[in-house]
């Protein structure tokens, strides 16, 4: 059984099964070590950067949101950069809310082994906020580890292939929903139909 799905099985629905967190955790640090390179860093470039800047209004302003959740997060866990094609809110870390917004970049923090596998998201980027990731070097100063690994780690080329991948799901999505609403309806306007026909001659056997 592939990783993701022992994580949505396991979940449960934010009642987690005992495999919940030790899968979670796998997926989520090497996820986390393949979202870093050497000399990372810069300004993402071509639809990534049309996205952050449609949802955010700037690069910068998403930057401040990913290093504000990261800053904020109480205890272990982690902030991500995600696309969103659901109409989930990520208000509620453990079961988001209904939402009106979809197709969008978002910024989520998550508590301890959670990610947005479990919300049906898509994740782009990771920064682990476990105490272990940071303490060695900066101790309590976990703003300070964010910003290095922002302006000197982070890949945006893996945030962008991340992207293109997570945008062809959610149009492959998208198309087979539609194909199986215009199913059901045909199925609808088929009933009616054979009601329609099972009526008219019903009429007719009793005019005769």
């Amino acid at each position: 059984m592939p990783l993701e799905d022992i994580i949505l099985t396991s979940y449960n629905k934010g009642h987690f099964l005992p495999s919940f967190n030790h899968a979670a955790q796998v997926w989520n640090h090497d996820f986390f070590w393949q979202s870093m390179k050497p000399g990372g860093g810069g300004r993402p470039s071509g639809q990534l950067l049309q996205l952050i800047e449609r949802d955010f209004g700037s690069l910068e302003r998403m930057l401040m949101e990913l290093k504000a959740a990261a800053s904020t997060q109480f205890g272990s866990g982690w902030a991500w950069l995600v696309y969103k094609a659901n109409k989930l809110d990520v208000g509620n870390a453990v079961n988001p809310l209904p939402s009106e917004k979809d197709n969008k970049l978002v910024v989520a923090k998550t508590p301890n082994a959670v990610n947005p596998l479990v919300w049906d998201y898509s994740p782009l980027l990771a920064i682990d906020v476990w105490e272990h990731a940071y303490y060695l070097d900066y101790e309590h100063r976990r703003v300070d580890y964010v910003s290095t690994f922002l302006e000197k780690l982070v890949s945006w080329e893996a945030v962008s292939s991340r992207l293109e991948m997570a945008m062809q799901r959610a149009a492959k999505r998208a198309r087979e929903e539609e194909k199986k609403r215009m199913e059901e309806d045909d199925m609808i306007i088929g009933d009616k139909k054979a009601m329609e026909v099972y009526l008219n001659s019903d009429e007719d056997s009793e005019t005769e």
